[in-house]
């Protein structure tokens, strides 16, 4: 992201009021922005949501899929504003920093690195479920009431090629991989609206809508399946057309238009796949399972190739097997490369080993990229299925982005002269409403995935406390950062403890959940907005920002371009 962190510091209302390189390298136009994002959503959360979501919502799973595009909007809206006055490469990182300081920047990387390094094992463990066609790959068991296809002996030799293979892509081909990726955009493209014609062309039983009820688990199974069925997870990759807001030639035109419409593009193909899944399946397949619930098939570890052979459309079965191995392999590559520059940038900060902040002569974070390795093989350990990770990853993600609406509030009040060519409208409507969601969504991942995610934040504020041994440590302004993050954190853990979500206790019941988690979210929103940062200093958080953006696209930056 060489070209965006240059234009942060040197734009006409840049930190430092430069306007040298105004028009470096802008040659991301309107559509190019929109279908990298387009592109970057559909990754191998739609290989597994159609059936994932109807066993946990039934026909319901329809309305699952809108409010799930509706709540990542929000989030997306408020970065589109953070990251055309910042177009700095990994800001869900670094705006933290710039508001509320070291401590708040540190813990939103943690949980962020902990997000992205788990996000190349879900990507093999799905190409390994749907390979499970041709070897045994995966084996299904049922775990907590659900049923899931978890890894077997060889299925976990075989991931730590796969994880091995993504290492060496990043070594070797990183020039040659963002070529092929452009070509695998248009791929998954193809792929996923080629299913929904096929499917709508072979077979529609409209009787599946009620035969069983339609929301067979009430409102409770609708909101469940947003958050473990993978439909945040499918919406998540929107991220990258704020990645790329500084390389593109109108960002208060293009950024939003590539967040918002990627978001609505990918929301309404998800939808119709939900609804060509549902309709396709033989009435005789549901009455057989008993209940939606309990829904299985011949060959269901690979749900949308599996119907496509049910319905005689083998050949459409062999191109998603393919797909299978392109899209995750795709997105797995992308993420590794992800998690190795988060590791880089915290150990340039001082918030983690120096160790991974050395690249070779080719500008390649080795030291970071042995590291998600070694971790990403951990994982498949307490995750060994997809459908047991898609959870966690959802909610980490969430987690990591709920700061953005606080320090969109608090940068509002800090620096209300910085330019910004994109402004999110009603003052601090959307702002709260998506630090609410971002809430509702983690809650809605349940208990069993809550715990786990809170036992990874607190290995972080102990390794955090290893770092602070270190005499060249950065200060941690703990007064303006864990003044709200703490209780944050604290409160989540409660209210998902006796919530009635994924092995709550239950005496928070779900009609109360909602209003306390909403009083919850505008307390911890108001509690950041009175422990921000001065202005003078958030200023000197902007520079220093700009400054190691700056120093990061040029060690590791070039090879990607």
């Amino acid at each position: 992201m060489a070209t965006s962190t240059r234009q942060a510091s040197s734009g006409p209302n840049g930190p430092n009021g430069s306007s040298d390189s105004r028009n470096l390298r802008r040659h991301v136009g309107r559509t190019g922005l929109l279908f990298a994002s387009v592109g970057s959503i559909i990754g191998s959360g739609w290989l597994f949501g159609a059936l994932n979501a109807a066993r946990q919502a039934g026909p319901a799973a329809i309305i699952s899929w809108p409010i799930g595009a509706i709540m990542i909007l929000l989030i997306a809206l408020v970065y589109a504003e953070l990251g055309t006055m910042f177009p700095l490469s990994g800001g869900v990182v670094r705006f933290p920093h710039m508001s509320y300081g070291s401590f708040a920047s540190y813990l939103t990387g943690w949980i962020t690195w902990v997000a992205v390094v788990t996000t190349a094992p879900i990507e093999v463990e799905a190409v390994l479920q749907y390979a499970t066609k041709y070897a045994p790959f995966t084996r299904q068991h049922t775990v907590g009431g659900e049923i899931v296809h978890t890894l077997t002996g060889l299925g976990y030799g075989t991931a730590v090629a796969l994880m091995a293979v993504f290492v060496v892509i990043n070594y070797f081909g990183v020039k040659w991989f963002a070529r092929v990726n452009n070509v695998l955009v248009w791929w998954k493209l193809f792929i996923i609206v080629l299913v929904i014609v096929a499917f709508f062309a072979a077979a529609f039983h409209g009787s599946n809508f009620t035969s069983m009820g339609f929301k067979p688990e009430g409102w409770h199974g609708v909101f469940t399946a947003i958050a473990t069925s993978g439909i945040v997870f499918s919406y998540l990759g929107f991220r990258q057309g704020i990645e790329l807001a500084g390389e593109t030639d109108n960002p208060k035109r293009n950024v939003p238009l590539a967040v918002v419409g990627s978001v609505l593009i990918t929301g309404v193909i998800y939808v119709a796949l939900q609804v060509a899944f549902i309709g396709g399946l033989d009435p005789s397949i549901l009455a057989k399972s008993g209940s939606w619930a309990d829904l299985t098939f011949k060959n269901d570890f690979g749900p949308l190739a599996a119907l496509a052979s049910l319905l005689g459309l083998g050949w459409l079965a062999v191109l998603l097997y393919i797909d299978a191995i392109a899209s995750p392999g795709d997105t797995g590559f992308i993420y590794t490369t992800t998690t190795a520059r988060i590791s880089y940038a915290m150990g340039k900060n001082g918030n983690a080993p120096r160790s991974l902040a050395k690249t070779t002569n080719r500008g390649v974070p080795m030291v970071s990229l042995f590291v998600a390795f070694i971790v990403g093989l951990i994982v498949f350990l307490p995750f060994p299925s997809w459908q047991q990770l898609v959870g966690f990853i959802t909610s980490a993600t969430v987690m990591s982005f709920a700061s953005g609406p606080l320090v969109l509030s608090a940068m509002r009040k800090q620096i209300p002269d910085q330019h910004r060519p994109f402004r999110v409208p009603g003052g601090h409507v959307i702002p709260v409403l998506a630090f609410f969601s971002s809430n509702l969504i983690v809650i809605w991942s349940g208990w069993t995935t809550v715990w786990k995610l809170m036992v990874a934040v607190l290995l972080g504020l102990v390794l955090l406390g290893f770092f602070q041994l270190r005499k060249d440590t950065p200060r941690m302004e703990l007064g303006s950062g864990a003044v709200w993050y703490l209780p944050w954190l604290a409160g989540l853990t409660i209210v998902s403890y006796v919530g009635d979500y994924g092995g709550g206790r239950g005496w928070l019941t779900f009609g109360w959940s909602i209003p306390v988690l909403f009083v919850f979210s505008v307390l911890i929103y108001a509690l950041a907005q009175w422990s921000r940062l001065s202005a003078d200093r958030v200023q000197e958080h902007i520079d220093e920002s700009v400054a190691a953006a700056e120093v990061e696209a040029e060690e590791v930056g070039a090879e990607a371009h």
